[in-house]
Formats: C-alpha cells, structure tokens, sequence
C-alpha cells in the first residue's frame, strides 16, 4: 500500500521483503510473531517529532524506512545531531528497557515509516523471549561500549559529560 509520501507501507513484520539484520527483524519465527502482534506501524512525514529528550519513555521504535535524526539539546539551548538511523535500528531501547526518560530527541529528517512498541507490551516481550532479549543486550552493549555518555557524580547523580 503507498502512503501519501509516497513510501510503500511495510504492512507485516513477517512478509517484509527488506528485513534488515538489526536486533528486531530477524528473530526466529515465534518471537516474530509475538512482535507482530504488539507492533503499530505509522508513517511520519519530514520534521515529524516520535519523541523528545527527558520525556518518559511509552515506546520503542523500529525504523521500517526512511531516516530519523537523534539529536541533544544542552541546558543552554544548544542542540548536537548524535546519529542518523539505519532501516531495522531501535529506538528508545535504552529508555524502554530502564523506564529512564529518551535520553535524545527522535525527529524524522524525511518522510518514514517506523513501527512502535508500547513500553508494558515490550517489556512483556523480553521476558517472555529470551532471543529478544539477548538482542537487545548485545545492542545495549554496543551503544556503551568503548564511551560512557553519562557518569555518576559524587552525590550519585546522573550527569551527562557533555552538559
């Protein structure tokens, strides 16, 4: 089905012809069907926002096509673009797994189609799903590894380096 952006609307998870090889889009058959399930597909068009810096987390995304730019914004007002999405990737899987609030903010740089998750339906996912969940571990892993955007200050706070 083409949406009025022109993009050609992944309707299912299971029949998708250009599956990526990011954490959610190849998972084994029964895990892939419990997605389907809880999955919402909605198209944005450019300049669209799916979520801002600090709110409290309610989805996690999974880009079906088309970009979307994460960016921080400091204290200050001064805002830094952090990574441009790839087709298959996860967003606010941080946020979705800690119930912390998006550490970035989501904003579609073209027309997209992405597919949420409600928070509760997603944390009932892993549980029940253990390849998912190790999906999601290793994807975590690969965000922290190597650079630490946040540390603990001496009251035990949580304060980004860059701030």
């Amino acid at each position: 089905m083409l949406s009025p952006y022109e993009l050609n609307i992944i309707e299912s998870c299971l029949t998708c012809r250009t599956r990526a090889d990011p954490l959610f889009c190849n998972l084994p058959g029964r895990a892939l069907e419990a997605l389907e399930k809880i999955k919402h597909p909605i198209v944005y068009p450019k300049g669209a926002v799916l979520y801002i810096q600090g709110q409290a987390p309610r989805r996690v995304w999974v880009v079906c096509q088309g970009t979307v730019k994460l960016s921080l914004c400091s204290r200050k007002g001064k805002t830094l673009t952090v990574k441009c999405t790839e087709q298959g990737e996860v967003l606010g899987l941080s946020a979705g797994v800690s119930g912390e609030p998006y550490e970035s903010t989501a904003e579609a740089i073209e027309p997209c189609q992405v597919n949420f998750v409600r928070r509760n339906d997603f944390v009932r996912f892993l549980k029940e799903h253990p390849q998912a969940r190790f999906r999601c571990l290793e994807q975590l892993s690969e965000k922290y590894q190597g650079r630490k955007c946040r540390r603990r200050t001496a009251s035990g706070d949580r304060k980004a380096f860059w701030k």
